[in-house]
């Protein structure tokens, strides 16, 4: 595994104690070290769901995929804190302030970033994000409680927070709400399958998958003739207008990824690729002048597929790393 991502995944460590509590903490943390998104455990998710509603403390570097209200209250100043909010992949998420007592005079901030940042990289996107990058945040310091529940654009969302003083910080309660067309979806496990739809819209949209992966392509739908390419040029697709690519790297942001292949034409599958990246994107670029579907299955590449490479698989480039 690349160093980046082994830095990612260490980051996602210091949330399990967040979903779990110490003891279980210290029991998954080997078992985190090559698989991080078991904090997303179906049994996990329905043991807290149990409670009803769902509430606990913030703590100032957390991860959370349930529905709940949440307080944070420093301790102490707290100057360098994030939490990360994922949700499923057909859900928006909405952050709603229920009670804020910070000093924004005295260096204190709660902002909103509309996805998620990590090690400086964004999901989804500057090129995949309906707003700029600007926009993307939401200041409490600036808006206040005339922004008193901000909804995410997709299943990520996260808040950045400073609190000075001992005994300030904030409550909010975390919400979902169907999203009919998910566009761009970090999915909370190595394993699954996905239709991705773009009606009639200019835009882009991407499916993260924070794994080296196999990637099951069996129906493509897109307005042309038949058939599939692999990249074997700069140009590509891209000419077309409406097409899906895959893309593998070592970071969250799909922008900074390489195009591993270009899939420029309808069919009816299977195709199916290795890719031995840290992060695997499936993508797709529409114009707007079709009605776009790609449906897909993905799964984890185990660690002797990862070391022995065989069949139709692309990533030499990222196996180096591994």
């Amino acid at each position: 595994m690349s160093p980046n991502f082994k830095l990612h995944c260490h980051f996602i460590l210091l949330f399990l104690t967040a979903l779990r509590g110490e003891s279980r903490y210290l029991e998954l943390r080997e078992a985190a070290d090559y698989d991080p998104f078991l904090l997303f455990s179906a049994n996990l998710k329905r043991e807290l769901a149990g409670e009803q509603p769902y509430r606990r403390a913030l703590r100032c570097l957390d991860m959370l995929s349930l529905q709940g209200q949440f307080t944070f209250t420093a301790d102490r100043p707290q100057l360098h804190c994030a939490a990360f909010f994922i949700s499923e992949p057909e859900e928006f998420i909405t952050i709603h302030y229920d009670q804020v007592s910070i000093d924004c005079q005295g260096g204190d901030f709660l902002k909103v970033f509309d996805g998620w940042i990590l090690k400086g990289e964004k999901f989804p996107s500057s090129q995949d994000h309906p707003l700029p990058t600007a926009e993307r945040y939401i200041d409490f310091c600036e808006s206040g409680l005339s922004r008193r529940s901000i909804r995410s654009s997709q299943n990520v969302a996260m808040i950045f927070f400073r609190v000075h003083e001992p005994g300030n910080g904030f409550t909010l309660t975390i919400k979902t709400d169907p999203n009919l067309f998910p566009c761009n979806v970090i999915s909370q496990t190595p394993n699954g399958k996905f239709t991705l739809v773009v009606p009639h819209q200019h835009r882009n949209c991407s499916f993260s998958i924070i794994y080296p992966a196999v990637i099951k392509i069996s129906d493509l739908t897109l307005g042309h003739v038949n058939g599939l390419q692999l990249k074997k040029s700069s140009a590509g697709c891209e000419g077309i207008g409406d097409f899906v690519e895959l893309l593998g790297g070592t970071g969250l942001d799909p922008s900074k990824m390489m195009t591993l292949a270009d899939l420029c034409y309808p069919f009816h599958g299977p195709a199916q690729m290795k890719v031995g990246c840290d992060n695997t994107v499936v993508r797709m670029v529409s114009s707007g002048k079709h009605v776009n579907r790609v449906t897909f299955e993905y799964r984890q590449l185990e660690p002797y597929e990862l070391e022995n490479p065989n069949g139709n698989s692309i990533g030499e480039f990222c196996l180096s790393g591994l």
